[in-house]
């Protein structure tokens, strides 16, 4: 009752004030990280899509080969090029594309919550404060427009739901920038197709449903190419060998305890996956399991111990209230289907190809949890929202 009282008390004084209040917030953490890197921050990947990027906007070619399924970031990064702005410009529009995010957050939030505002800040807070996702406005990686996008996604969904051809358009045209940032875009509109079956699941009859299911049974042909297509130039079968949870990093990799049985030249990738797991179960599992660990716990072998206690004291217990979010049935069902599915679809993938040795692959997915932690806690502590008085909905 005591740390209730002090929460209830908080938010009487900061309530009116929380919007300033997240916005000084993410200008100080802009702020904090262009310092701290002292501009545009260059690693691993980020001269390979610079250099796609200026054949974009010096030629107009779109090279083949691994970077082409990152295309829209080195577009991206080629219109500021095309402009004179250089690696500065990037940043820029990634801050700013990252603002409009944590501002969509903020609004699905508070749709979601019925136009509370305790559970849309508490989401926005954390979208803010933590380093693991901040950081990467700064880096010239995928991360940040992939994230950005995929926010923008959600507040997009979340508008469907009044109606109209706008939301529609926004939605669908936000599912295809995602899809195209990175090669496991696809996480997010799978999510949306998953939260639409389940709107179309509670209609009367169920016409719908039965036809969307059908329609995406005859689409399955297609779907297996993009599939092969996206996974040709990744060497699944090489980290499989080698027992990586994360991409060369030998220090939590597994070891098979017998001969392994290899998949025959000739098969595509999926089908090689396939293949292996069907003759190594075994091994085949303690490598997902291994992998969804690294993935979700947050935990790598060169962290700091401040970095590994973060993971344990606050994203263990938030991935438990967003579970409990995910259970309230008074939030909108395809809205809380679709912040759990892309955390749940991208493990899946994390698990079915390799971890990276930091949390590129965990980074755009904490959003999700975040907003399923908060809606988690809404009305809890006494219900903060009442003690400031319930406000309009963003």
């Amino acid at each position: 009752m005591q740390f209730s009282s002090v929460v209830q008390r908080l938010a009487r004084r900061l309530g009116p004030h929380h919007r300033a209040l997240l916005g000084a917030l993410w200008a100080l953490v802009q702020a904090g990280w262009l310092w701290k890197f002292r501009g545009p921050h260059l690693a691993n990947d980020s001269y390979n899509y610079l250099d796609y990027a200026a054949a974009i906007a010096e030629r107009g070619y779109f090279g083949p080969g691994h970077y082409r399924r990152y295309v829209l970031y080195p577009l991206f990064e080629s219109a500021w090029l095309w402009l004179g702005a250089g690696p500065w410009g990037i940043v820029a529009g990634q801050v700013v594309l990252s603002g409009l995010a944590a501002g969509a957050l903020y609004g699905a939030v508070r749709r979601l919550a019925g136009g509370a505002w305790g559970p849309a800040a508490l989401a926005t807070g954390l979208f803010v404060l933590w380093p693991d996702v901040q950081q990467f406005n700064a880096y010239l990686l995928t991360e940040s427009l992939f994230i950005s996008l995929s926010v923008l996604a959600l507040a997009a969904l979340v508008r469907v739901r009044g109606g109209g051809w706008g939301p529609w358009a926004a939605l669908l045209s936000l599912l295809a920038l995602t899809a195209l940032a990175r090669p496991n875009g696809f996480v997010v509109a799978l999510a949306a197709a998953l939260a639409g079956l389940e709107a179309l699941r509670r209609r009367p009859g169920r016409r719908a449903f039965w036809a969307v299911l059908g329609g995406l049974a005859l689409a399955a042909p297609l779907l297996w190419h993009v599939l092969n297509y996206q996974l040709a130039t990744f060497g699944l079968l090489d980290t499989y060998r080698r027992g990586e949870l994360m991409y060369l990093v030998p220090q939590w990799a597994v070891h098979p305890a017998a001969p392994l049985h290899l998949p025959p030249p000739g098969l595509g990738p999926a089908l090689r996956v396939a293949h292996f797991a069907a003759h190594n179960p075994g091994f085949f599992g303690r490598l997902v399991l291994g992998k969804l660990f690294v993935f979700a716990s947050g935990l790598k072998p060169h962290y700091s111990l401040d970095h590994r206690l973060m993971s344990v004291l606050l994203l263990w217990p938030l991935y438990g209230l967003a579970v409990r979010g995910a259970r309230r049935r008074e939030i909108w069902a395809p809205g809380r289907i679709f912040l759990a599915a892309v955390p749940l679809l991208q493990a899946a993938v994390v698990a079915l190809t390799v971890d990276d040795y930091d949390v590129r692959f965990l980074a755009p997915v904490l959003p999700f949890v975040f907003a399923l932690a908060a809606l988690g806690v809404w009305k809890s502590w006494g219900n903060v929202d009442n003690s400031v008085g319930k406000m309009p909905a963003a």
